[in-house]
């Protein structure tokens, strides 16, 4: 991508199902193959977002590493400050954290789900910035009550981390618009999704938008395609829905997921031409210009999400898009 096509920047997740034999060396090819940015996923059941960053800014010399995303019924705002401080402090302009309500099924299976997810995003938001400022907290909101809570100075960091909104919902969007430094966007992105988000956002001052996407790679763009396939599986469910209706087929996939057997066979009936525009599947040519669409649209950093199983030769292909 010429300096003139460039319009952001491009990172890579880490997959939150890798094996522990490859997950520092996938950090430190990510890292030398030249991305920009590392997003870690805090998913029930897998590894911790936090611990995960640590291990991550340790082992790398220069990427910039995103917790994506923490959910905030899950843990305390003050030990989360307390976290994000400390591995802001070791690790200086490297660290963005993004906090969301969470998958609704996952946190109520935990007893986590709070009766408004947006109150309770709205105040974990701006507590955790007042704390990561080193200000002090006086909180008397309907989740969070803090009489003077702050951060001993020894711990502030000189370089506070953006907090991203991890969001997909309207109202979600537009409080990420009022209280966080930007939004991150789960899979999958399109540049409708983007435009349609970004209404909703209404941003008043400087906001980031990370953006991640299933991406395959290859020299044969129908293998990329076919390789990618089975990440479509989970898009029939009703949470996705916000992703699919800019796109215009929303009523159909629905339709095709619910006369489908399984999950597994409706990714595979999905219409090549449906699949190709929620999937980033092509040539490295092909992959380039659609993040390129991304970036014009309102993505800051397009976040590629490898298909294993060999994820570290999932990361050799996605880095020919650099």
């Amino acid at each position: 991508m010429s300096p003139q096509e460039t319009s952001g920047t491009i990172g890579v997740l880490l997959p939150r199902d890798i094996h522990r034999a490859d997950l520092i060396a996938f950090a430190q090819e990510a890292d030398a193959y030249g991305f920009d940015e590392l997003w870690v996923v805090e998913d029930l059941g897998y590894r911790g977002g936090p611990v995960q960053a640590a291990t991550v800014l340790s082992c790398t010399r220069r990427i910039r590493v995103g917790v994506g995303l923490l959910p905030a019924g899950a843990r305390n705002v003050a030990f989360a400050a307390m976290e994000a401080a400390t591995l802001a402090q070791l690790h200086p302009g490297r660290l963005d954290l993004a906090v969301g309500h969470g998958m609704p099924d996952w946190m109520r299976s935990v007893g986590s789900w709070p009766a408004s997810p947006l109150t309770l995003l709205g105040e974990y938001i701006h507590t955790l910035k007042t704390l990561l400022a080193g200000r002090t907290a006086d909180t008397d909101g309907r989740y969070i009550r803090f009489d003077g809570l702050r951060l001993d100075p020894s711990v502030v960091p000189e370089h506070v981390p953006d907090i991203f909104a991890g969001v997909r919902g309207p109202k979600s969007l537009a409080l990420a618009g009022e209280v966080a430094d930007g939004t991150l966007l789960a899979e999958p992105v399109s540049p409708e999704y983007v435009r349609q988000a970004l209404t909703s956002i209404n941003p008043q001052r400087p906001h980031r938008l990370a953006a991640y996407n299933i991406t395959v790679v290859d020299d044969d763009p129908h293998a990329a395609l076919l390789a990618a396939r089975p990440a479509l599986q989970p898009l029939g469910d009703p949470d996705w829905a916000p992703h699919i209706v800019p796109l215009g087929f929303h009523d159909e996939l629905a339709a095709l997921r619910r006369t489908s057997k399984s999950a597994r066979d409706f990714a595979r009936a999905m219409p090549e031409e449906w699949a190709e525009r929620l999937l980033l599947a092509g040539t490295p040519g092909q992959v380039r210009a659609r993040v390129q669409d991304l970036f014009e649209s309102g993505v800051t950093t397009a976040v590629l999400s490898p298909v294993g199983p060999d994820y570290r030769s999932a990361l050799a292909n996605l880095a020919k898009v650099l």
